[in-house]
């Protein structure tokens, strides 16, 4: 009885080892299951029934030049990291900050983009500028996200916080008048504003904070897949290819 018990518990390992550590296509290159979030235009979104954005094209452009295949799983973004941690994914994509809280979880690779925060309010509110504003205030924020963090290092006690799941619903309290403010990464809310005018909202404030994206592993493994992105994110950099995914989103 022992004996089956350790025969199973083996296979168990040897079975989340292999989890973690990604699978072999049907043309034999490894194909490593990526989380992202697709409610995080222009990085990464579902068009036309495709995923695409700067996260998915700058992922696939490093898999080709350093010989691996992508499969994307999309999760809320409060659940990517957990889901990393249990190793349901290899890696996680999805325009996540780079922060020294995520580091005792996470290893990140090198930063693949420059952000910052700003606060997105109605388009008929003049007195929303700075952080001293929104003291006072009915805050929205994405579950597990760098606006949600910086809410409650910067707010809490001052103002009033509710905490969403996606974008869209703090986006959309926001537009009616539910909510006063929401915090956004600047060029996701400049994107959803340039390609929907009509939408009853505005950029209220100068950039509050100065983030930089980065790939993410489960911290102490991956260590091939990181070294990967990390090498083709390089490539890509200086060979031009890399500026020409962003410009495609962002201009």
């Amino acid at each position: 009885m022992k004996s089956k018990m350790l025969k199973m518990i083996m296979l168990v390992t040897v079975f989340m080892l292999t989890m973690a550590c990604g699978s072999k296509s049907a043309d034999g290159k490894k194909k490593y299951t990526i989380g992202i979030d697709t409610s995080f235009p222009p990085f990464e979104y579902k068009k036309d029934s495709k995923y695409t954005g700067i996260d998915i094209e700058l992922l696939q452009a490093i898999g080709k030049l350093e010989g691996f295949e992508v499969e994307f799983k999309p999760m809320d973004f409060g659940g990517l990291i957990p889901a990393l941690q249990s190793g349901q994914l290899d890696g996680v994509i999805a325009g996540a900050s780079i922060t020294e809280e995520r580091k005792k979880s996470v290893d990140f690779s090198d930063p693949y983009y420059e952000s910052g925060l700003v606060a997105l309010v109605n388009k008929g509110n003049s007195t929303i500028k700075t952080v001293k504003d929104l003291e006072g205030k009915r805050l929205v924020v994405k579950n597990g996200t760098a606006g949600a963090k910086f809410a409650e290092d910067n707010l809490k006690g001052k103002a009033t916080i509710r905490v969403f799941e996606d974008s869209a619903s703090t986006l959309k309290a926001v537009e009616n008048n539910q909510a006063d403010a929401a915090f956004e990464d600047y060029p996701v809310i400049a994107y959803t504003i340039k390609v929907n005018p009509n939408l009853n909202v505005k950029i209220g404030t100068e950039k509050l904070t100065n983030n930089e994206y980065g790939f993410m592993v489960k911290k102490g493994e991956n260590k091939e897949l990181l070294e990967k992105f990390n090498k083709g994110l390089k490539t890509l950099k200086e060979n031009g290819e890399y500026q020409k995914i962003v410009d495609k989103y962002t201009k």
